[in-house]
């Protein structure tokens, strides 16, 4: 059996049940054949997808063009859903554009002078030599605000101060350690630099040219959006976000993102202590029977794959309210590694 790699097989849910899908007709819609996709393994995948209780919708667009789209249970293709930490994958975008604007002033830039407001009283030193390029890539060396240490995060009356009070538990640029506090530095830094909110900025420049509606998500108490986690879009405006980035940062022959971004973003800068796989600027990184995939991930199993070199931009979305990391991730991974890139392959002629 295929695998994400170096993911070690931990058995997939393979039992098939009766689809209780409804198809969504509202985008254009190929057969398998026409996109160049195996229809037996296609079907294959289908019957699997149904049968995952948690999964609730499903969207494969090859080329662009979808091939497939199924709701198993949940809301429908248009209606918002809470994203979770793929949430980062899309503030690592904004911040692709506000260095293009001249926001920021590189990925060396610290943050402690952009939000020296919020430091604390006797500041670690530290905090000086923590960058926009740290923060991108989880590796500011601060304590986590993620794990067990979130709801104490988020009960703080000051959510940017907490983060910048925490002890640093490795040196900037030091290992992974994922924290949604990093994300939320990134956002508070492009709010104090530019006077808007992190949703006005979304909407301006990723929601716009994307021809997406972005709704309202939670704020802290200081007003700040939420970097990295809660926001809510719908399954069919996570495809146009993963189209964005297969397409390298174009989207209807525009370009959005900064060229080099997306190479940028995918670029392996450290490497996940949950599965082993790379991660760059908001992107997990691996591959799938030699194919280079690049994965944006929430908690529950929201999930954006593009696999660039077969055209495949993978959409998922799941119970938010229930842990991924129990064998679950595995199996979505597994319709990804074990269906759909196969099915996705050149066939030999004859």
């Amino acid at each position: 059996m295929r695998r994400f790699l170096p993911l070690i097989a931990t058995g997939l849910l393979l039992a098939t049940a009766p689809s209780v899908a409804r198809a969504s007709p509202s985008s254009p819609i190929v057969t398998a054949p026409e996109a160049r996709l195996d229809q037996a393994l296609l079907d294959s995948v289908l019957q699997r997808a149904a049968a995952l209780p948690r999964l609730r919708a499903l969207i494969i667009a090859r080329d662009g063009v979808t091939v497939a789209e199924r709701v198993f249970r949940g809301p429908g293709l248009d209606r918002p859903v809470n994203i979770k930490s793929a949430s980062k994958s899309v503030l690592s975008a904004l911040v692709g554009i506000a260095l293009e604007r001249r926001v920021f002033t590189g990925l060396d830039q610290p943050v402690a002078p952009i939000l020296a407001g919020a430091l604390p009283a006797d500041p670690d030193p530290l905090l000086g030599q923590v960058t926009i390029d740290h923060l991108l890539s989880m590796r500011a060396g601060l304590d986590r605000t993620s794990g067990s240490n979130y709801g104490r995060w988020t009960s703080s009356p000051d959510w940017v101060r907490c983060i910048l009070s925490r002890p640093f538990v490795d040196r900037p640029g030091g290992r992974m350690l994922y924290s949604t506090g990093d994300s939320h530095l990134l956002s508070a830094a492009l709010t104090r630099l530019t006077g808007r909110s992190t949703l006005a900025l979304m909407r301006d420049w990723l929601g716009r040219p994307l021809g997406i509606t972005i709704p309202d998500w939670p704020r802290d108490p200081q007003g700040i959006y939420v970097g990295g986690n809660d926001m809510v879009l719908s399954p069919r405006a996570l495809l146009r976000f993963g189209e964005l980035y297969r397409q390298d940062g174009v989207i209807d022959g525009r370009r959005v993102l900064p060229e080099g971004w997306v190479a940028a973003s995918w670029t392996p800068r450290t490497s996940s202590p949950f599965t082993g796989h790379a991660y760059g600027y908001g992107w997990f990184i691996t591959a799938a029977h030699g194919h280079p995939v690049y994965y944006a991930w929430g908690f529950g199993g929201q999930m954006v794959y593009v696999v660039p070199d077969l055209g495949l931009t993978v959409v998922m979305t799941s119970d938010p309210t229930a842990r991924s990391r129990d064998g679950y991730l595995e199996q979505l991974h597994g319709l990804l590694a074990d269906g759909i890139v196969p099915a996705a392959e050149p066939r030999p002629a004859g």
